[in-house]
């Protein structure tokens, strides 16, 4: 039986460690809050009460592997870096050190716009958002720390899936979308997210190492949202800009094609949804 730490197990990070629950391993599980201790029991993990953000509350167990997959929560006053660097900091710091493996969860967005070129693992990072910007800085300090030769970086695209399809609502109510209409998505769907990370538990490869996480099919947004509301029954979508100067902005006009090469040489991934075509007919059809 294999341990397992999370750290943040959220709408990826609870769908591995149940996935993990299942092969009979020991799974702790890291939150802010008490309150959700219990339920979290009930399902089979073992809670630890913590802060990534303030290093005294971080008593962790050991573990063979760690996964640290934490989201910015943007009700919280903690900035993208507090949540990134200072809190990876922290728990590598607080980690006893016999783990085995730590993979850390971070974003495309590291890499900014790129005019609709197509990026791999060794394309220039130019982040435009505090997101990217911390998920970068997070990562070189990983790749520098003396666990570096332990740890698995994966950049996750656009993350989708059951409960979480962007902007689905606004369709439906037949709203303007906050997006320009041009320029590429590039999406992974929740379910080959969980099975990347399990197989980068396991690769047997040089580290630290990247990988890109997507499916490798980008679509074009006008595409994308007209096929949705096709899927729903909604009118065609109407887009607007986002305000310039916004995060939404910056978010909404990074163009790249992302490329998922090594992901599927290396990981040996089968994708369940190569596109995202697959993915949203087989999540609305559970709604």
């Amino acid at each position: 039986m294999a341990t397992r730490l999370i750290i943040g197990c959220g709408y990826l990070g609870g769908r591995v460690a149940r996935r993990w629950l299942a092969a009979g391993d020991a799974v702790y599980a890291v939150t802010r809050r008490a309150d959700r201790a219990p339920a979290w029991q009930q399902e089979g993990l073992r809670p630890v009460v913590a802060d990534v953000t303030d290093r005294p509350t971080l008593d962790l167990p050991t573990a063979d592997t760690v996964l640290y997959a934490v989201a910015h929560d943007p009700t919280s006053a903690k900035s993208h870096a507090e949540t990134h660097v200072v809190g990876l900091t922290n728990v590598l710091d607080a980690l006893p050190p016999t783990f085995r493996r730590l993979i850390y969860i971070s974003t495309t967005g590291v890499y900014g716009d790129c005019q609709g070129q197509w990026v791999d693992e060794e394309t220039l990072c130019q982040p435009q958002r505090p997101a990217g910007v911390a998920c970068l800085a997070a990562e070189r300090m990983l790749e520098a720390h003396g666990y570096g030769q332990r740890a698995v970086i994966l950049r996750l695209a656009g993350l989708y899936g059951p409960d979480r399809i962007p902007r689905i609502d606004a369709l439906l109510a037949g709203e303007e979308i906050d997006v320009p209409q041009h320029g590429f998505l590039n999406l992974v769907h929740v379910d080959d997210a969980v099975e990347a990370v399990l197989a980068a538990d396991e690769i047997e490869t040089s580290l630290p190492r990247r990988y890109l996480i997507a499916d490798g099919a980008p679509v074009e947004r006008g595409e994308y949202y007209a096929e949705l509301a096709r899927l729903v029954g909604a009118s065609p979508p109407r887009f607007r800009l986002p305000q310039r100067e916004t995060p939404a902005y910056a978010r909404a006009t990074a163009d790249k094609r992302i490329s998922n090469a090594r992901m599927l040489d290396e990981l040996k991934l089968t994708l369940c949804y190569p596109g995202y075509r697959e993915g949203l007919r087989t999540i609305l059809a559970g709604r």
